[in-house]
């Protein structure tokens, strides 16, 4: 919690990761990126078929004396929405695990630097209990849409197995920080460092 302007943080004290553990986060890391990635490229290559179809197809389908109704993707922006709200929440994780995530520093250089290493360590602990309590409330919310049945308009799907994406994408970084506070050397470098 001190201000690193002066030049990379110390390697942490403490016990180091053993390899499991570093195995898991690399594992865990890689599987939320290729998520997100599937998801935009899922929003990308809806919504081209659909604007291809609704856009160049049917006029010349239609200019080629053909009745054609429709030839967009019926829902299109909403599965786009859908997409993006799970690819986002994935972000969550992944901001966590590349220490991309935007960090206040306003009580940095508060303490004696000599103290970095137990203060990262509370940091660590208070975020992953407010994390995990924001993923608590999230996953009572996604219980709450279940119980009520609410469907998606139009598609006539379920809202609750999208809306699961909250509460995952909150616990994945409460986790992450559990593991950044049992073994420090886990946690990133800020991105400043990590050249």
């Amino acid at each position: 919690m001190t201000d690193h302007s002066a030049g990379p943080p110390a390697a942490a004290p403490g016990t180091p990761a053993p390899a499991f553990a570093r195995a898991l986060t690399e594992i865990w890391h890689k599987t939320e990126c290729w998520g997100a990635v599937a998801c935009f490229a899922f929003i990308a290559i809806l919504l081209l078929v659909d604007v291809v179809g609704r856009e160049i197809l049917a006029p010349l389908l239609r200019a080629s004396g053909m009745t054609v109704g429709a030839l967009g993707v019926q829902g299109s922006q909403k599965l786009s929405v859908f997409a993006l709200v799970i690819g986002s929440f994935l972000g969550i994780g992944i901001a966590t695990a590349t220490a991309s995530h935007l960090t206040p520093r306003v009580a940095f250089g508060w303490v004696p630097k000599s103290w970095d290493a137990g203060m990262n360590r509370l940091a660590d602990v208070i975020a992953f209990v407010a994390l995990s309590y924001v993923a608590w409330v999230a996953w009572t919310f996604v219980m709450s849409t279940k119980t009520a049945g609410l469907v998606v308009p139009m598609l006539g799907v379920k809202v609750w197995p999208i809306q699961l994406a909250l509460p995952i994408g909150f616990a994945s970084a409460a986790g992450r920080y559990l593991l950044y506070a049992i073994w420090p050397a886990l946690r990133p470098l800020p991105p400043e460092f990590q050249e």
